[in-house]
Formats: C-alpha cells, sequence, structure tokens
C-alpha cells in the first residue's frame, strides 16, 4: 500500500520536503509504516523511532492498522515549557 506521510519540524528538514511517499505492506500496522520511512528514508529512521503517528484524527498505536486512506501524519517528540 501507498503511504503519504506529512512531516513538520525536524522531519521536514531531514527529508527537505514536507511529505514523502513509502510503500508498506497491504493490511500492516503503523509499525510496518515506520519501517518503510526508515527504509526508504534513512536520514529520517532516528526520528521515526522516536516519534508518534497520527491521522488527520487521532494518534496511532503502533499495532495500530494502517489508515484506509494511507495518509499519516509523524509528530517529533516536542520539548519546552
Amino acid at each position: 500500500m501507498t503511504l503519504t506521510v506529512q512531516l513538520f519540524a525536524a522531519a521536514r528538514e531531514l527529508a527537505g520536503a514536507g511529505e514523502v511517499v513509502v510503500e508498506a505492506p497491504a493490511g500492516g500496522k503503523v509499525r510496518d509504516g515506520r519501517a518503510a520511512l526508515a527504509l526508504t528514508h534513512p536520514k529520517l529512521a532516528g526520528l521515526a523511532q522516536r516519534s508518534r503517528f497520527a491521522t488527520d484524527r487521532e494518534f496511532l498505536a503502533d499495532d495500530a492498522p494502517l489508515p484506509p486512506d494511507g495518509k499519516l501524519t509523524l509528530i517529533p517528540p516536542v520539548s519546552g515549557g
């Protein structure tokens, strides 16, 4: 399945783009999308491991199914106070 991953902050800087497209197994889980992103875009691998994935409505656990529309957002860690 084709996934379009929207990127923000450090992820956007590392990729040099606001979104990337990766291929994940049909019927896969979010963890499969994370692995596909790391494999396809090695510069994002470390950040992807520390980040959350979301749809336009909710954060997704790693064992959640990939969204049927193939759209994910990578939410990098945030710090500050």
